[in-house]
């Protein structure tokens, strides 16, 4: 394998999606385009989950095909393709319907938000399987930190960008036009990535002869392994911050003066800490348990400053810390994975992971009914008390 040209690829894949998703970063750009269109916090947090969570069922089924596949590449490039397509009907939608009719720009957002999403949980399975098979062990810690990194430029760069479209044309054509040229963007990124030439795998499964028997050797592997249980315990309370994450943007709304270029700013500064987060990380690498646990005390001091401060100076600083431990939880969640499973399960314990985790992706509805019935610092305390349950079962983690 040639490790400088994948790794190049897979740095222009993150860097071109991150900017094509900032333009809809769920905890600032996101709940305001929705909130333009409906005050109720409840529908934000849905659209939030869908963004991210979207993927949850299909994993296991991709990962039912993919154990047997020898190469996953030519399966990507048809996600990828949908995936376009379906952020620019996003933008395409908001342009032509707009404020005339709020409720159906609402439900064509949330079907095209959705196919994004659906499709991403095909994705996921293989990329990980690719990036499982063209990078080693010491590689994939390196290669994932700088595609994190170069993604965080990206998002500074798009966090710049959507601010001064925030800041010259009115919503909602301002939206539009974000989501319509930044499909275009991503589309450069997924080019580079499906021209990795991907090894054959020669140890593969063979398929089960039905999915429920399929489903029921999965749970078996997952019932046996206590190592895989203690892991999507602690990587599935990691998602804990999602209970508040998107509704910190509202209630800075509320309280301070937001402008699109502070909104911009806060984008900005959450990449910055990427960045750095990023530096420090591949330092750290493969020390993967320590990098976790890093992360989970960042994200637990970012919700107690936000909940007893509410100024500029310590929204950014939260905004900076969190995007520090966000790219340390990835960097590390996946990895440690990785060191468990053996490699003709791997796509099945990926997908045991990612498929049960992915329940954390939609914590921001029960976040918006806490903060609904009950105010922003009983939300933040909530948070905080599910993050500390996750940073006990992070240290239970295999070195």
């Amino acid at each position: 394998m040639n490790y400088k040209q994948n790794n190049i690829k897979n740095i222009m894949h993150g860097f071109f999606l991150a900017v094509a998703m900032t333009i809809a970063e769920p905890s600032t750009i996101l709940p305001l385009i929705i909130h333009h269109f409906t005050e109720n916090v409840v529908i934000i947090g849905i659209f939030v989950s869908l963004l991210r969570g979207g993927a949850i069922l299909v994993q296991l089924i991709a990962a039912f095909y993919a154990q047997t596949f020898k190469k996953a590449m030519p399966y990507l490039r048809r996600v990828f393709i949908v995936r376009v397509l379906s952020w620019f009907l996003i933008g395409l939608s908001i342009y032509l319907i707009g404020d005339k009719n709020p409720k159906l720009t609402l439900i064509l957002f949330g079907i095209f938000l959705f196919i994004f999403s659906f499709s991403a949980g095909f994705g996921s399975i293989y990329f990980s399987e690719i990036i499982a098979k063209v990078f080693t062990k010491q590689e994939r810690g390196k290669t994932m930190a700088n595609r994190q990194l170069f993604a965080a430029v990206g998002s500074i760069i798009s966090g710049g960008v959507a601010g001064w479209v925030l800041s010259n044309f009115e919503p909602p054509r301002s939206y539009a036009y974000l989501f319509m040229i930044s499909a275009f963007l991503m589309s450069i990124g997924m080019f580079a990535f499906a021209s990795i030439k991907e090894p054959v795998k020669e140890n593969v499964r063979i398929k089960e002869e039905s999915f429920f028997k399929y489903i029921k050797n999965a749970f078996s592997f997952l019932k046996e392994d206590k190592a895989l249980q203690i892991q999507i315990l602690a990587m599935l309370f990691s998602y804990s911050f999602l209970f508040a994450f998107p509704f910190v943007i509202i209630q800075a709304k509320n309280t301070i003066n937001l402008t699109g270029w502070l909104v911009g700013g806060f984008v900005t500064i959450q990449m910055l800490g990427a960045i750095l987060g990023n530096i420090i990380w591949k330092k750290l690498s493969p020390d993967y348990k320590k990098i976790f646990l890093i992360s989970y005390i960042l994200v637990i001091i970012s919700f107690l400053l936000v909940m007893f401060f509410e100024n500029e100076v310590i929204y950014f600083l939260f905004f900076f810390l969190m995007g520090m431990a966000i790219d340390g939880f990835r960097i590390s969640g996946m990895n440690l994975l990785f060191e468990i499973a053996p490699e003709d399960k791997r796509p099945i314990y990926v997908a045991l992971q990612n498929n049960i985790t992915s329940i954390g992706l939609f914590f921001s509805i029960p976040g918006g009914m806490i903060l609904e019935i009950f105010g922003y610092k009983i939300l933040y305390f909530f948070t905080v008390f599910m993050l500390l349950i996750g940073f006990y079962f992070a240290t239970k983690l295999k070195d």
